[in-house]
């Protein structure tokens, strides 16, 4: 009896360049997407109408820099640990 609302954060460590690994962080409203940032394409998109107010105003603001950010912070400095982490398991 309430309303949902969560952040996912994943990055895809499919390389061990950093330029080649995607940065996502999804914004969920009660289970559907609602705006998303992709580093592959560097900003956020919108995917309802509250997204896309969001991802407007977003876009043209300080968030989308930090947002470019979190790539470097979140995935390149963790891709040498992940990587080793899988080809010992392989």
């Amino acid at each position: 009896d309430g309303f949902g609302n969560y952040v996912v954060t994943r990055g895809y460590f499919n390389s061990t360049d950093s330029k080649d690994i995607p940065f996502i962080q999804s914004y969920y409203y009660n289970k559907l997407e609602i705006v998303r940032f992709d580093s592959s394409v560097g900003r956020y998109v919108g995917y309802s109408e509250l997204g896309v107010k969001n991802k407007e105003a977003w876009n043209s603001g300080p968030e989308v820099v930090q947002m470019r950010n979190e790539k470097e912070r979140h995935c390149a400095n963790h891709v040498g640990n992940q990587y080793r982490s899988a080809v010992t398991k392989s």
